[in-house]
This record gives C-alpha cells, structure tokens and sequence, in this order.
C-alpha cells in the first residue's frame, strides 16, 4: 500500500491512497473509503473461493481453471518486474496520454468480458421464463476439407447477449468518463475472475507464489520509486477505488483511497486453494479458509492501520503475506495435519 500525492492511481500490486489537491477528507469520510475498500476486496475472494470449488467440474471452456505450478510461481515474480520496469520506461519515454488511451482500449474489451462472465449466473435466475433463449456460434475456420481447423467456436445465447450489452455500456461509460464506480465494477469483475479461475495446484506453490512477491512488493515499493511512479501514471480498472470526500461532494468526489486488484487476487487464490483443500478433507467444516479469510481481514487492516499513522507508502503484501500464509500454518501444526496440507495436491 502506498501513499501517494497528487491524484494518484493505483497498480495492479499494492493499494495507494491518493490525495487530490490540499483537502483534507474527514475522519467520518476516511473510515467511510477504507472500510468500503475493505468490503470490496473481500466480496471478490470469498465468492470466487466459492465458485473456484466447482468451476473445474464445467463442462464450458471458459469457465476451466488455468492452473499454477511451482515452475510458474516462481517465475512470476521476475515477469511482474521486468513488466513493471517495461512500464515504467514507457511512461518515462513516450506520452502518458497515448499509453493510457492504448490501455483502456485493451481493458475495454476485457472489462467487457469479465463483467459479462460475472452477470451471467445472476442472468440465468432473473432471465423471463416466457421469452425465447436462442443459441448461437460464432465459428471461424482455417482451411478447408479434412485440413480444416477450428480457430474460434464460441457458443452463446440470449442471455449471453444481454450480459454483453449491459457490459458494454458500463465500458462505454468508463472510456468516456473514467468514473469510479464503472472502474470498480471492472475491477470487481477482474478480481472475481482471477480468484476463481486462477488455480494453484498446492499449498507449496502457493507459499512460492507468495513469498515472491512479498519480496516484490517490499523491494518496488521501499527500494525504488517504480513503483509509484507507475502507480500514477497508469489509468486502467486494476484497482478499487472509494472516494474519501463522499460525503462532502457526492458522487463527483475525487480524493481517492485505492486498492490494487493484485492485493486481492494474489492472497484470493490461495485463500480458495484452502478451501478446496477443507472440500477434499470431507469433513463437512471449512476451517482452513476462514482461518485464511480472517488472516486477510486482519492483514489488511493493519496495512491500513500503518499507512495511516506513518504516513509513508506501504507494500500490502507485507502484511498480507505472512497473515494469510502463516495463521493457516500454524492451524495445521496444532491439529496435526500439517504434512497432509503440504502433501495434497489440487487436481483441477
């Protein structure tokens, strides 16, 4: 978490607290942003821990989980960085504005799609009874005869539809207006997706994955000022973002506190591996994930806590890591069942 001047924007790895302008937000207003912050991260991670547990079992391509390995965890990292310091010299090297247009074009479309795969569960249960749902494919080949080849076949429906066209408009809206609310649904969406579709295969690459990039974190955010300049510069729904001065000027309110999705999503994916791993104990109790949950409450309140009173930049994952990691841990110490956590593996 860093705590950044000057309108800032947050990245995809830590929360940054921006301050427009000299005003400064009341104490009603700040609790009112962080809490809210607090809530919004939460809602993604327990929901996609949820959907996580099943997801495998769809038959539909799209919802199939992408699985990490430890190979993958450990490389993570070194790609967020050099991915990091890429952006970094672009931003120092060419227009701000051209790149900012580049990638909300980019996560237009992503947005759209994330979104779009959010509201269709919602869709299936309001959708009228009365009303046709046709079924449609969008097909490309390559080639034609016995050497033909699938490029894309992508089948959809009404509802489908629907779901894309509210999407849309919410992506229209945020092109135009960058508002934050239309960010957060994205960003909502993106955190969802990535903690119920991103899968790790255990516990040991998860500890990998992890304590890598509190390393990352630590050393971008304390060791170098990448981090933040990046932060405010790039404009893309990575982030949640709850404006400090609402209850002063309203929906218009511009002194924003952010949350960077990575801060959810990194600790989210572990925290569903946990729960999975309670699903495969068949024991009929999900100790493990509330255990984890409630270390990420506590993880990230007390960045928040921190940042405030020191007022000085804070990589989240400082405290994120070794809560969500450790309490968990020491859980299966105490009930004897820590070779059997490290053992099992997620077959996805």
């Amino acid at each position: 978490m860093a705590d950044v001047e000057q309108n800032a924007a947050g990245n995809g790895s830590d929360a940054v607290n921006g301050t427009a302008g000299r005003f400064v937000s009341s104490a009603e207003g700040t609790a009112l942003a962080y809490g809210s912050l607090l809530l919004m991260a939460l809602l993604p991670i327990f929901f996609g821990a949820l959907k996580s547990v099943g997801c495998s079992k769809s038959k539909s391509a799209s919802d199939m989980p992408e699985t990490i390995t430890s190979r993958d965890a450990a490389r993570f990292p070194i790609i967020a960085s050099c991915t990091l310091f890429g952006l970094y010299l672009f931003f120092k090297i060419f227009s701000q504005e051209y790149i900012n247009l580049l990638l909300s074009m980019y996560f237009f479309v992503l947005g759209i799609l994330a979104l779009s795969h959010t509201m269709s569960p919602f869709m299936c249960r309001v959708f009228p009874a009365n009303v046709p749902n046709k079924q449609y494919q969008l097909l490309f080949t390559q080639g034609s005869g016995e050497s033909k080849e699938e490029i894309v076949n992508y089948e959809f429906d009404t509802k489908d539809l629907i779901c894309l066209g509210i999407s849309s408009v919410v992506g229209v809206w945020y092109v135009l207006k960058k508002h934050w609310i239309a960010n957060n649904l994205f960003g909502l969406a993106f955190a969802l997706n990535g903690v119920e579709l991103l899968h790790l295969n255990n516990v040991s690459t998860g500890c990998i994955l992890l304590g890598g990039l509190f390393v990352y974190d630590v050393f971008w955010v304390f060791g170098t000022n990448v981090m933040v300049t990046v932060a405010k510069s790039f404009e893309a729904p990575i982030k949640l973002v709850f404006p400090q001065d609402l209850l002063e000027k309203g929906l218009d309110a511009r002194n924003f506190a952010m949350l960077g999705l990575g801060d959810i999503v990194i600790p989210g994916i572990f925290i569903a591996l946990l729960l999975r791993f309670d699903v495969s104990l068949k024991k009929n109790t999900r100790t493990y994930f509330y255990t984890s949950f409630l270390a990420y409450i506590f993880g990230l309140g007390l960045t928040i806590f921190v940042m405030h009173t020191f007022k000085h930049a804070q990589p989240a994952l400082l405290y994120l890591v070794p809560a969500c990691v450790g309490f968990p841990v020491l859980l299966a110490l105490f009930k004897g069942e820590l070779t059997e956590m490290f053992s099992w593996s997620d077959n996805v």
